[in-house]
């Protein structure tokens, strides 16, 4: 597999993952396993228990990663991310909202805390060396940034050094005071491979091709590519005739600039896309080898600028995003298609995307 799915680490030299990665099943349930198990993920708010419900079980990206889980607000309120499945026989605890102080499971009586830790069991007087670490429910590791949680089950890195990277440019930025607008927040439906979906989102230089509204907006020839060890930014500079760009306060790295979007991906499918009007988060969910869903997240802070420059048109530009990735799956079902070969300038990106990949999939 080494051999397989390498990737030259000189941009100059390498050429793309292969078409076999996108379309060998085996390969697409690997992906499950070692790429997105020690993902991070972010956590829509209609799973966080509020109010009278004080449990709800949820899946990570639409069941994809097939992890039963629950949130639960535990005695001091902290919230917490468990096992939806009981130590006793492996029942699910939960299968809707609870408003119980208490975890109880339905097939055999045993009980927990709402922090997972295992209370009593019936029957069990006689058991040797019970309770046992093991019958606690296994715990995952929560983060919160502004108004938004992620969660990790396996994390191979911390995600609050994503955050310091993130906010070296955004800081400035309330994103405490950012805002869920249920009615900006939509789902898209692809036909298509989800890393074909993050490759394209991953270079600007289909803009001039595919995008003519937001290349009118865009100074293409400023459009940059930075990278970090656990994703990549994308920095969209506004035509300064016609964009509209954020207030950057002095000694901000961009002081001075026209800047008109902070595209922001963390490994592997999480898009964090800031505009002078707020975040729209962007979350690519694997369904099949040729099927992924995207859900749009928009946090608004600023409603007056909703619709202007490169943060303005986004359905517009997610349904031309979608064709042309549609038709990649199309082309790389061909016998005669295999590799490509990067642009050095250009795709920067999506080389460091497929260099990221071969590395996990390779662990």
């Amino acid at each position: 597999m080494a051999s397989r799915f390498h990737v030259d680490p000189d941009i100059t030299k390498a050429s793309t993952l292969p078409a076999a990665f996108y379309t060998d099943p085996e390969v697409f349930d690997g992906l499950r396993e070692k790429v997105f198990r020690p993902s991070w993920q972010y956590i829509h708010p209609q799973c966080l228990p509020a109010g009278e419900n004080r449990a709800i079980p949820f899946s990570l990206l639409d069941g994809y990663l097939k992890v039963p889980l629950l949130l639960s607000r535990a005695q001091d309120d902290a919230l917490v991310c468990l096992s939806n499945v009981c130590t006793h026989r492996g029942n699910l605890l939960l299968t809707g909202p609870s408003g119980s102080r208490k975890l109880v499971c339905g097939y055999h009586g045993r009980r927990f805390a709402l922090d997972g830790t295992f209370e009593f069991m019936p029957e069990f007087e006689q058991a040797a060396a019970f309770p046992s670490e093991c019958d606690h429910l296994p715990r995952f590791p929560l983060t919160p940034w502004g108004p938004m949680w992620f969660i990790s089950l396996e994390p191979a890195f911390p995600f609050h050094k994503v955050v310091q990277w993130m906010e070296e440019r955004v800081g400035f930025l309330p994103i405490q005071d950012f805002k869920l607008a249920g009615e900006r927040s939509k789902t898209y439906e692809v036909k298509a491979h989800w890393a074909l979906y993050c490759d394209n989102y991953l270079e600007g230089f289909h803009i001039p091709f595919v995008h003519k509204a937001l290349d009118a907006v865009l100074d293409y020839g400023q459009y940059d590519t930075l990278l970090s060890e656990h994703g990549s930014l994308q920095i969209g500079h506004a035509d300064a005739r016609s964009g509209s760009c954020f207030d950057l306060p002095p000694g901000h790295v961009d002081f001075g600039k026209n800047v008109a979007a902070y595209y922001y991906w963390v490994f592997p499918n999480l898009m964090f896309n800031f505009y002078p009007w707020g975040l729209s988060l962007n979350v690519v969910v694997p369904v099949s080898r040729t099927q992924t869903r995207v859900h749009f997240s928009s946090y608004v802070w600023d409603a007056s600028k909703l619709e202007e420059g490169a943060g303005g048109g986004l359905d517009r530009v997610e349904l031309e995003d979608e064709a042309v990735v549609e038709g990649v799956q199309q082309g790389i079902q061909s016998p005669f298609y295999d590799r490509g070969r990067f642009s050095p300038t250009r795709e920067k990106g999506v080389h460091h995307f497929h260099r990221m990949l071969a590395k996990y999939m390779h662990a």
